[in-house]
């Protein structure tokens, strides 16, 4: 092939690669470019700078090898003298490049070849890019494709303008397609690989059933209902927490549907996966009960700290609060995002039995009492020692059977036995080697102290050392579960606050940090607040003005 052959058809070349490759005939017309300048340095030499040009409009060709302008030549492919260069163009200097005209060139077999890998190479490269930049903003969709071919369990889907892969794992259990099956899919990820955009289609996210609903039911495409969280076993059960900004628009009737069509598409999809619709509530425990539906909960007890929440149900009710190996428990953990103990009335009196009688054996024993004195003590809901040495003389002395003087005998054995305790928790401390200098902390018990000297934290520097976390414990959230993770004071129940601190009066103290320092933090403290309650401030008399001017 010339290089002068039928403009016309040339660009109409480019413009069908165009059409058909979805991609811009500029960068196909670019693409030509490059093939022509690799074919024409195989011929005229690989160290030749030589430049292409074909023009978008007419498609005329023009071949030129640029030449750098040099005192002394060295290689005539790359340089001209300048005398030569200003002959030509008078305002030539040193390092400027002259275009040379070339002749037009017939590509042989390799150059066709070797300028057709270039121009294919080139053609994918773009579509590509333009593939990647039509999908990664469209992450979060559900898209409608047709199955192009399946392999080791996994389905590759034809989406018109791309191809996307749905994984084995991400598809619903038991489900088979077949090529030229038509197929719905949630885009979860988008990512730029070297063998191009791959495109990771998912049947079994969560959020695949949350917009299938969106497309199902108007009210929450229109943001009258909100999806809050949304928790799945793929192809078997689902839960799905949903409210309501209209007060008269019950939200689990509306996802629901006339005679349940409006669900009953979403299950059709999910190959009949049962979904239970759950109002969503912003105090969690109402939200747990809901969230444990059908089981009926008799009672609950919440740790907000740990996000931990122990739920009681009725002996009969055990198994459907629990679902079939642990299903039900595990979506309703998933879905309010706590930690889900459940146990039975019985279990529970038999726990609150336990406890009552470690109590009573702890006063017996701590205070030299017989059992009746000390389950008087626990059944008055005194749960430490403490608690007895401490307490206002009143609380004791009016215990049914108790007098003055049996409550000041109490007291008395109590404040004893923490002496005694105390003594021998000091004496542990100074053979851990814990420095007296901690004692100085506020907040930190001689207890307290033999359990971070346990842990090897015995200076101030040490502590001060030390995050809120290390004291207090934290907790972790992966794939659906929590995790505790305890700290070295876990057991005394400290804060985080209170552990916060801590650790800054032993910075204080190491001199890591300064009075100043600490008064500063509270200073831009207090003026987040007060910018807060300005802005409040601000808010309630602009509503205050807008009612004026209304009425």
């Amino acid at each position: 092939m010339a290089i002068s052959a039928n403009r016309l058809e040339l660009l109409q070349i480019a413009d069908a690669v165009a059409r058909e490759k979805s991609i811009d005939r500029a960068i196909v017309i670019a693409a030509m470019e490059d093939a022509i300048q690799k074919a024409a340095r195989s011929r005229y030499g690989t160290e030749t700078e030589v430049r292409a040009e074909i023009n978008p409009k007419t498609g005329d060709m023009r071949l030129q090898r640029l030449l750098q302008v040099v005192d002394h030549v060295e290689n005539i492919s790359t340089e001209i003298a300048l005398e030569d260069a200003q002959a030509r163009n008078p305002e030539a200097s040193i390092g400027d490049f002259i275009a040379e005209p070339l002749p037009p060139l017939d590509f042989g077999r390799i150059a066709a070849q070797s300028a057709k890998q270039v121009i294919v190479q080139k053609v994918r490269e773009a579509e590509r890019d333009r593939q990647y930049d039509e999908f990664k903003d469209r992450v979060g969709e559900i898209v409608n494709g047709v199955v192009k071919r399946a392999e080791y369990g996994n389905v590759i889907v034809d989406l018109g303008r791309g191809e996307g892969i749905v994984r084995r794992d991400e598809l619903i259990p038991r489900e088979i397609f077949r090529t030229g099956d038509r197929i719905r899919a949630y885009i979860h990820d988008v990512r730029r690989e070297q063998r191009g955009p791959q495109i990771f289609l998912s049947r079994t996210h969560p959020q695949f059933m949350a917009k299938l609903f969106a497309q199902e039911v108007p009210e929450i495409y229109d943001g009258v209902i909100e999806i809050r969280s949304v928790a799945r076993d793929p192809g078997s059960r689902a839960k799905i927490a949903v409210i309501s900004n209209d007060s008269s628009i019950d939200p689990v009737g509306a996802c629901v549907g006339m005679r349940g069509s409006r669900v009953q598409a979403v299950v059709g999809e999910l190959q009949g996966e049962k979904i239970d619709i759950i109002p969503w509530n912003q105090d969690p425990a109402t939200f747990i009960v809901n969230a444990l539906q059908p089981a009926e909960v008799a009672k609950v007890v919440l740790d907000e700290d740990a996000e931990r929440i122990e739920v009681v149900v009725p002996d009969e009710q055990l198994s459907l609060a629990i679902g079939r190996r642990g299903q039900n428990v595990r979506l309703a953990s998933q879905l309010t995002g706590w930690a889900i103990d459940i146990m039975t009335e019985h279990e529970e009196s038999e726990r609150r039995q336990k406890e009552f009688q470690e109590r009573s054996q702890l006063f017996m024993d701590a205070l030299n009492v017989d059992e009746m004195v000390g389950q008087l003590l626990a059944t008055e809901g005194f749960t430490s020692v403490e608690e007895v040495a401490y307490v206002e003389l009143d609380e004791i002395s009016m215990i049914e059977g108790f007098d003055e003087e049996t409550a000041e005998e109490i007291q008395a054995r109590a404040r004893d036995f923490l002496d005694e305790q105390e003594a021998t928790l000091d004496a542990e401390r100074r053979e851990l080697g814990v420095a007296d200098e901690l004692r100085s902390i506020d907040g930190l018990t001689t207890a307290m102290l033999v359990a971070l000297g346990k842990d090897d934290i015995k200076t101030i520097e040490d502590l001060a050392g030390c995050a809120a976390d290390d004291l207090v414990g934290w907790t972790e959230r992966k794939d659906g579960e929590t995790k505790r993770f305890e700290g070295t004071l876990s057991e005394f129940g400290l804060s985080r606050t209170e552990a916060e601190a801590i650790v800054m009066s032993a910075r204080l103290a190491a001199g890591w940090i300064t009075e100043a320092d600490l008064a500063g933090d509270a200073d831009e403290d207090a003026v987040e607040e007060f910018d807060e309650d300005e802005a409040t401030e601000t808010d309630e008399a602009a509503d205050q003005s807008g009612a004026i001017l209304n009425d």
